[in-house]
């Protein structure tokens, strides 16, 4: 069990990897998929699921799925916690959410796919994330009827996804390749691998504070065991690459990054405004220090949550009405005095 959400446990502190996420995508047998979906079908998925999940709580009291009513300013802050994607967002199309009390564990319904089950947990921990996936889709795939072809696997609206539907990621810190401007030099390692890179908030995003999500591309013919497998090995060496431009940065310039994380943590103790990329920058310079160890930093926070309360959505929530982006910079700047003080 996980009894806080991810971006609080201080394992994302340790090193590069801040987080391991499964998703699962899947459709109902008989049901058009989202292209052709119409308003009643759409309206009757998510009926569906309201049902199963209530059954389905019964034998998982601890882990309850509550679903979620989600407004504009709800739904950005859930984008930024990684619990919807960009694509539920922009959908029009009747679409639900349901989430454990933990955040770790969740359901999309009429995103991409009928149904997106996905699991969380905080740093490098692939197979127990995958593992309570699977214990998750299994629950549900007891009580509906999914689309499978036994050829085929599971089918789904994307052709990269039919097979396992798996989808398997890090969101990973790599400041120094980001930096140094020789991450693009990584991008064939990456997809003679099977993986891509993706930004933040993964597809259509970009990267913020050097963070990136690197996540398979294939899964068809591809247990799930192998994808992880074969994920893992891409991180290892994307880290490995990033420990040695470290390593270079500190030989020829020894002073650099201990001061620069010194005057990111000055700088964010006494702004007034401060931009997102600003301070993505500012605190990903404070992140590679703490890792590093040549930075102290001794708070009950994490640096990625923080990273996540100076979003919009999140600084729009605490203000309770949406913000000006003037307005955003100077409540970003007023919640990063509070942390750095």
């Amino acid at each position: 069990m996980d009894y806080e959400p991810w971006y609080q446990h201080k394992s994302t502190e340790h090193d590069q990897i801040l987080s391991s996420r499964i998703r699962l995508a899947r459709n109902l047998q008989e049901v058009p998929f989202k292209s052709k979906l119409s308003a009643t079908d759409a309206s009757a998925n998510i009926r569906k699921l309201e049902d199963t999940v209530g059954k389905i709580n019964l034998s998982r009291p601890m882990e309850t799925l509550v679903a979620q009513d989600l407004r504009m300013v709800d739904e950005l802050v859930f984008l930024e916690k990684h619990i919807i994607s960009p694509a539920y967002i922009q959908s029009e199309m009747a679409k639900g959410v349901f989430v454990d009390m933990h955040q770790n564990v969740s359901i999309m319904v009429n995103e991409e796919d009928h149904v997106r089950i996905q699991s969380v947990l905080p740093g490098n921990d692939l197979p127990r994330a995958l593992a309570k996936a699977i214990e998750l889709d299994d629950l549900l795939e007891n009580l509906l009827d999914y689309a499978y072809d036994t050829e085929l696997g599971y089918l789904t609206a994307c052709p990269t996804n039919v097979g396992t539907g798996l989808r398997a990621s890090y969101m990973i810190h790599l400041p120094c390749l980001e930096s140094t401007n020789t991450f693009k030099e990584l991008f064939p390692i990456i997809v003679q691998s099977g993986m891509t890179v993706r930004g933040l908030y993964g597809e259509g995003t970009k990267p913020m504070g050097g963070i990136y999500q690197l996540s398979n591309q294939v899964t068809l013919g591809v247990k799930e065991a192998q994808v992880i497998k074969d994920l893992a090995a891409c991180a290892e060496q994307l880290i490995e690459h990033e420990l040695q431009m470290l390593s270079k940065i500190q030989e020829k310039r020894p002073y650099y990054l201990v001061d620069k994380a010194h005057r990111a943590y000055g700088i964010l103790q006494n702004s007034r405004k401060m931009g997102l990329e600003e301070a993505m920058g500012f605190l990903s310079s404070i992140r590679l220090g703490v890792v590093s160890d040549y930075f102290e930093y001794n708070a009950d926070i994490t640096i990625y949550e923080i990273m996540m309360e100076i979003q919009p959505g999140h600084l729009h929530f605490a203000a309770g009405k949406t913000l000006s982006d003037l307005d955003t910079d100077l409540a970003r700047a007023d919640y990063l005095r509070t942390k750095f003080k």
